[in-house]
């Protein structure tokens, strides 16, 4: 990490870069950067620690806010394109921090370029008029459009190209512009419910819990004022807590994910949090975690078997998820075979 082309350590951008990479990291790895950061030089003061190797930030929640929303974002947008295969991430540039805004389309129209050639031959593979899969089947709904020589023409083809057979009940088989994508239709569809949960969390749909004997917890002065200054914060969350003296708290309510939780611990986790880096995601990251494991359980698992539709669904539902590139445990979701790769396996034009 470098600051005005100074290379130091700080606690303050480890924390901030390893949250923004928190949804992407696989089997408690750790983010590998090399972050440049530029600010006005009398934002930082360079002689805090004697061998010049730690500086001291005077708004570090500012600077901590800027890299990890700027990084957050980066991440989030790295998408299947045309020229990015999503197993190997590019490197972010850094820019002015904007709010992380998800817009997921539950409704995704099956593009006309499905030849009817290719439905005739590959349905017997599926069952006839199977019921999208559970727990949210919206998310596969399907708006047929009819199929016609000029509407083929007309139509471009999507990044992840359309689905021609399902392997061994676990990946799903397209064929793209460049050549063959293969999808690992369970870390896929993971991906894809675990950022609709966040997204109704985000937007204010989730649901907290009053606690039927509130807890009480001892802190000191100092901790209760983090508290205090950052009451908006955990009622955001659905978790509510009082101060019932200079060295009490008292929590009525905790989101209902983390019921069977330690509450107690989490809010003293909070306020370390807030005592150091000046915010805290330990609360959203818990809920994040446990939200996590409910889209892994709730995916189709191996051998479900999927009709096209409903394989072309994931692919269309992949194209606008951030972050689809990787399930929520880091492993990659898809991968992309060009037709020069395939040629080379066969020797071919040699």
């Amino acid at each position: 990490f470098y600051v005005n082309r100074r290379c130091i350590k700080d606690k303050v951008v480890t924390h901030a870069v390893r949250q923004a990479y928190a949804d992407v990291l696989y089997n408690q790895r750790h983010p590998a950067y090399v972050l440049f950061f530029e600010l006005d030089p009398q934002q930082v003061d360079v002689n805090a620690h004697p061998t010049k190797h730690e500086v001291r930030f005077r708004e570090s929640r500012m600077v901590h806010d800027f890299i990890f929303r700027s990084l957050h974002q980066a991440i989030a947008d790295i998408r299947p394109s045309i020229e990015t295969n999503l197993a190997s991430i590019p490197t972010p540039t850094l820019s002015a921090p904007q709010p992380v805004v998800f817009q997921h389309h539950l409704k995704i129209a099956e593009n006309p370029l499905i030849a009817q050639q290719s439905v005739e031959q590959y349905q017997s593979l599926y069952q006839v008029g199977r019921t999208p899969f559970a727990p949210t089947p919206e998310i596969l709904s399907i708006e047929a459009s009819p199929i016609t020589p000029a509407s083929i023409a007309e139509s471009p083809i999507p990044v992840l190209g359309y689905a021609i057979a399902q392997l061994k009940g676990i990946y799903i088989l397209a064929e793209n512009e460049n050549g063959m994508v293969l999808v690992d239709m369970h870390a896929a569809h993971e991906r894809i419910l675990y950022e609709e949960m966040k997204a109704a969390m985000q937007a204010g749909h989730l649901i907290a819990q009053p606690l039927l004997i509130p807890v009480t917890l001892q802190v000191n002065e100092q901790e209760a004022t983090h508290v205090e200054d950052n009451i908006a914060l955990f009622n955001s969350l659905g978790l509510v807590v009082e101060q019932m003296g200079p060295e009490t708290l008292i929590i009525k309510q905790v989101p209902e994910v983390l019921r069977k939780a330690d509450v107690a611990q989490i809010v003293r986790d909070i306020i370390a949090d807030l005592a150091t880096f000046g915010e805290s995601k330990r609360l959203e990251e818990l809920i994040g975690e446990i939200m996590g494991n409910m889209a892994c359980k709730a995916a189709i698992k191996a051998n479900h078997r999927l009709t096209l539709p409903e394989m072309n669904a994931i692919l269309r539902s992949m194209e606008v998820v951030p972050r689809s590139g990787q399930c929520n445990h880091g492993r990659p979701t898809w991968i992309q075979l060009t037709l020069e790769e395939l040629d080379k396996f066969f020797l071919r034009g040699r």
